[in-house]
């Protein structure tokens, strides 16, 4: 099976795809709504990750 790496992103590229405050991304961190790993004190957030927040955000709205 050949597929590509999952994209990582910081916390400053999913405050700007998201328009959210830095604070508001750790919430949704916190709370396990947008799944992140850390390595050392670098934090990423798979770009899968933040497809998964819109799609159930979509849901909820529905």
């Amino acid at each position: 099976m050949n597929t590509a790496p999952a994209e990582l992103l910081t916390v400053p590229e999913v405050m700007a795809r998201l328009k959210f405050g830095r604070t508001k991304v750790y919430d949704l961190i916190r709370t396990k709504r947008l799944t992140s790993i850390t390595e050392g004190r670098a934090r990423r957030i798979p770009e899968s990750a933040l497809q998964d927040y819109l799609r159930a955000r979509l849901e909820e709205a529905a």
